[in-house]
């Protein structure tokens, strides 16, 4: 278990820093994307999957992507056993409550790692988050509830639970949010894409300007053709930046 914690850094309630697996920029470093992993995975593990489906690293020229990992706990669809989950479910569904505690709790581990990169001299707006099915969900909440002056939010055959805190926040909320860009295959058995097509639909309607981009007969998993897309939006919002002088 000790190998799923970083170990270094300041803890917050508790929390170690969080273990990342991180693809460096090829030059300069203007802009940050965390991508959050499913659940059961680890960051290294979905960097490796979107390598072997694009036969090479997710990277760009002025980007870091870091992919952290969640740290292990008791999950409760696998009947108590310890699993690297973001947060706990009471079970799979988008029609029962959310186990809002644990959620919470991760927002604090992750703002830590935006606060990290906001002291490397990256601003907010500049800073993308997302992730795949549960790591989706995890972004959505860690964006629209306290961090919405990131750049955007993507969000992988993810979902958010009908009562979601998500929508109570947003129901409240005056300010610009961030874009969300959504992905979803017509044949996940898993996360449903009904789901996915709600969850889109209900933020559409507190303010958020969506995409959903629909890819049939794709099951729970990534595809190339996703990965593009998400890299074309990526870079639409977080462009190559000019020189900057120190002034």
């Amino acid at each position: 278990m000790d190998a799923l914690w970083a170990g270094r850094g300041r803890a917050v309630a508790g929390m170690a820093a969080l273990q990342r697996s991180v693809v460096s920029p090829a030059g300069r470093h203007t802009a940050s994307l965390i991508f959050l992993h499913g659940s059961g995975d680890t960051g290294r593990g979905v960097r490796t999957w979107i390598k072997q489906i694009l036969n090479q690293d997710m990277a760009f020229q002025h980007i870091k992507v870091i992919y952290p990992t969640a740290p292990a706990r008791p999950y409760t669809p696998m009947k108590g056993a310890t699993s690297t989950v973001w947060f706990d479910r009471y079970k799979i569904s988008n029609d029962c409550p959310e186990h809002i505690e644990s959620i919470d709790s991760m927002c604090q581990g992750l703002s830590d790692l935006i606060n990290d990169e906001i002291k490397n001299g990256i601003t907010k707006d500049r800073i993308l988050i997302g992730g795949f099915s549960m790591g989706g969900g995890m972004a959505m909440h860690l964006a629209y509830r306290f961090h919405q002056d990131l750049a955007g939010v993507f969000a992988l055959s993810s979902f958010l639970n009908k009562d979601s805190a998500v929508y109570e926040a947003l129901k409240k909320n005056e300010s610009v949010l961030p874009e969300l860009f959504q992905c979803h295959g017509t044949a996940d058995d898993l996360v449903l894409y009904s789901w996915g097509e709600e969850t889109n639909k209900m933020l559409k309607s507190l303010g958020v300007s969506t995409s959903l981009h629909t890819f049939p007969n794709l099951n729970h998993e990534l595809n190339r053709n996703e990965i593009e897309e998400l890299k074309t939006w990526i870079l639409k919002k977080l462009p190559i930046e000019a020189e900057k002088s120190n002034e």
